[in-house]
């Protein structure tokens, strides 16, 4: 079996779920963080099922994901290429490349262009601005994951297609888009369930997690949020670090 490169000085060694998973990011530009760890921990796929994950980076969802559920095949498509080889290093790294296929490509080009069959499960953390002058311009290595320049409206599209009748997509992203999203799924997606993620207990959310059902019909579900911190100068909430730790796990 092919053995990873050594890390360079360009690339830092993470560690993950306490230490179960190991994740190589670049150590300038964009790299995985809370929101990946949030996502990877709300995607309760079955061994034998299928997951895709749309704009998957270094694998900062995907490494975690398949810790957490084993027997489960994963796949990634990633428009960068230096960030799709390193994806496929950490799985490499973990141990899951016999179940992990990362796909260069971008979401703008359609589902239909991987040739794949659909599957049980898409996920995502889009790029969260449409505009890239709404924020003072990211850093280079940043601007793939922070600006999505075909619009939020081709990754719901791309996710929507790239499940199956009865798949689920579950997406996180900024609080302030859920209308948008809300929307932009509704025409194909149904059996919405939607968890707030605050920052503190008192302070608006900043980030929802939103699980839709394909052609699903059940009622909308507004689910108990997910509080990060509190003031008791610990860096996490229990319920956060359990999920951090892989202790714990989202649930629909």
């Amino acid at each position: 079996m092919d053995q990873p490169a050594p890390a360079s000085p360009d690339i830092v060694d993470n560690g993950l779920l306490n230490g179960r998973v190991r994740l190589r990011q670049p150590a300038r530009g964009y790299r995985a963080g809370l929101d990946a760890a949030l996502l990877a921990a709300a995607v309760p796929a079955l061994p034998g099922q299928r997951v895709l994950e749309a704009g998957c980076g270094a694998g900062g969802v995907l490494m975690p994901l398949a810790a957490r559920r084993p027997g489960v095949t994963l796949t990634g498509l990633e428009r960068d290429p230096a960030m799709a080889g390193l994806a496929r290093e950490n799985a490499a790294l973990n141990g899951v490349q016999d179940r992990t296929t990362i796909r260069t490509g971008d979401v703008a080009a359609g589902f239909r262009t991987l040739d794949l069959p659909p599957f049980d499960w898409a996920v995502s953390n889009p790029p969260f601005f449409d505009d890239a002058a709404t924020l003072r311009a990211p850093a280079e290595g940043k601007r793939g994951a922070w600006i999505a320049d075909d619009g939020l409206q081709a990754w719901t599209a791309f996710l929507l297609k790239a499940v199956r009748e009865g798949g689920r997509i579950v997406v996180i992203h900024r609080a302030d888009r859920l209308a948008d999203l809300l929307s932009l799924l509704g025409d194909k997606a149904g059996g919405f369930a939607v968890r707030p993620v605050h920052p503190f207990a008192d302070q608006p959310a900043k980030r929802v997690l939103v699980h839709a059902v394909k052609t699903g019909r059940a009622p909308l579900r507004l689910l108990p949020p997910l509080i990060l911190h509190d003031r008791s100068g610990a860096q996490h909430t229990p319920e956060a670090d359990a999920i951090l730790r892989g202790d714990a796990a989202l649930d629909w």
